[in-house]
């Protein structure tokens, strides 16, 4: 496992006052290869989420994108990590996206491609109301088919996904294309 060299702060983020960057941030990412399956390149975020101060600055970050939010919602399972960070830095309340067969009690359900194989995400009854704004937080926007899913599912039971952020995007991958016209919110680029 190595660095991600690749990795850069993403232009749209504005300035940091904590005095960690982005670019030590994108520092911490690894790259394992060949992970899940061969000839994927996974991009670790657990050393981001070890680190207090990085930790705090994407939170923060991601807070202050999530601008008009009534509730932040993250995606199984990293996005869980952000998403709570994120909507307790935001003074909002945060609802998990979970993978097929975790919740009790199912509101919506949603199956989607992924890059190696399919997944199905469900989201859990009585959590989000119609109406309610959501900012959906993900650790990475890679071919864009868990994000897209996650906010079709939220669109579903009527809430207005406002935004869709994530620590790293993967541009070359194409994901942002398959979120029509949700704003995506992106602290680093690789």
């Amino acid at each position: 496992m190595t660095a991600a060299p690749d990795i850069r702060p993403a232009v749209e983020v504005g300035d940091l006052d904590s005095g960690i960057d982005l670019d030590r941030v994108a520092g911490l990412i690894r790259s394992v290869p060949d992970y899940p399956t061969p000839g994927v390149l996974f991009r670790d975020i657990t050393p981001v989420l070890a680190d207090g101060e990085a930790f705090a600055v994407v939170a923060t970050e991601l807070a202050a994108l999530a601008g008009e939010a009534d509730l932040v919602v993250g995606v199984e399972a990293r996005g869980f990590l952000l998403g709570g960070a994120v909507a307790l830095v935001a003074g909002v309340g945060t609802v998990p996206v979970r993978k097929a067969g975790k919740l009790p009690v199912v509101a919506a359900t949603r199956t989607y491609d992924l890059e190696y194989g399919t997944a199905t995400l469900e989201l859990a009854a009585d959590t989000v109301a119609p109406g309610t704004r959501v900012y959906v937080v993900d650790d990475v926007l890679a071919t864009g088919g868990t994000a897209a899913a996650a906010c079709a599912l939220l669109t579903d039971v009527g809430a207005e996904v406002v935004g869709f952020g994530a620590l790293l995007e993967l541009p070359a991958l194409g994901g942002r294309s398959k979120l029509g016209d949700v704003r995506v919110d992106a602290l680093l680029n690789g």
